[in-house]
């Protein structure tokens, strides 16, 4: 059976992101994939309104993990549950992702989160229900991703925030991103497709797809194939927090701790354990760290039995 692979973009019609997202999926397609193309732009998908009665439904095993909300988010869910293959694509509005691209991120969240699917998916079938009622069990398919930001600014640093918060598509579900480009100083053409680098490096990143979705086993299949391995060798990217004790580092893409030494030449060396890179935020086992926190820490109605005389002042303040 073919693999499938969507393509998003969250750019205009036929600008940059448009064609290198459909770049990436034609050489896709070349490689005998299924391909699907939303300009998400287009599509009506409302913000998040933070009611969390999709994790609610979920840890009290009375719902799926579906939204209240009525729009267009239910087709890209479903195409997202298809998918093997993931390219996004997205232009950097002030050195960070568009709102639409936040949006679409926080819709996704906490109810996609692989570990809370797969906890209500077992209680469930444990408890004899079926598997209609349950989290929808494509939900735990493995799947590759990859990422494409733009940016028009001349210095590659106006783009510094793009990458780590494109991850935000890939968090809850799992997905392995094994490709990233970055495309800067694109003000300098007129269209992308007059820069022939840069077109070479998109068709580049959909054959790594292919190739990816093409391997044997799943150790294959995650391997990264970018051209830059980056400091930190989960998410690849070379962001990093220095922690207030000065002696700890931290990858705000991964979570993962780790240390900064120099070595003879004077060049920094970055140290994460194989202990901290299992738990990452992009691994199982850190998301299973956080999932279970909220399990087992959230607190529920009633912890403050005098909460509507605290809340009195404040009720029509100023509005």
């Amino acid at each position: 059976m073919a693999k499938k692979v969507l393509g998003l973009s969250f750019g205009r019609k036929n600008k940059n992101c448009d064609i290198m997202v459909k770049t990436a999926l034609m050489e896709c397609e070349k490689a005998g994939c299924e391909v699907k193309f939303f300009r998400v732009d287009d599509m009506d998908i409302k913000p998040c309104t933070g009611c969390i009665s999709c994790v609610i439904g979920m840890t009290s095993g009375r719902g799926k993990g579906g939204c209240v909300l009525k729009d267009d988010f239910a087709i890209l869910d479903e195409a997202l549950m298809e998918c093997d293959g993931l390219i996004v694509g997205c232009p950097t509005y002030e050195t960070s992702i568009t709102g639409k691209f936040k949006i679409v991120c926080d819709r996704i969240g906490p109810s996609h989160d692989i570990t809370f699917r797969k906890a209500t998916y077992e209680e469930g079938l444990a408890a004899g229900k079926s598997p209609e009622q349950l989290p929808d069990v494509r939900s735990f398919k493995k799947r590759v991703a990859a990422f494409i930001a733009v940016g028009g600014a001349m210095t590659e640093n106006w783009l510094e925030f793009m990458l780590p918060l494109m991850y935000e598509m890939t968090f809850s579900m799992g997905i392995d991103v094994i490709d990233m480009q970055k495309y800067w100083g694109a003000m300098a053409f007129e269209h992308v497709l007059g820069n022939d680098k840069q077109m070479a490096r998109t068709r580049k990143l959909g054959q790594n797809i292919a190739e990816a979705l093409a391997a044997e086993t799943e150790e294959q299949r995650m391997l990264w194939r970018g051209d830059e391995q980056g400091l930190c060798p989960v998410c690849h990217l070379n962001m990093v927090n220095i922690l207030p004790d000065r002696k700890t580092i931290e990858c705000p893409v991964c979570g993962s701790y780790g240390k900064l030494t120099l070595d003879a030449d004077g060049n920094i060396q970055l140290h994460y354990t194989e202990e901290e890179q299992l738990r990452s935020r992009l691994r199982w086992a850190g998301k299973l760290e956080h999932s279970t926190e909220i399990k087992t820490q959230a607190v529920g109605p009633g912890q403050i039995p005098d909460l509507k005389e605290r809340m009195k002042p404040y009720i029509g303040y100023a509005e």
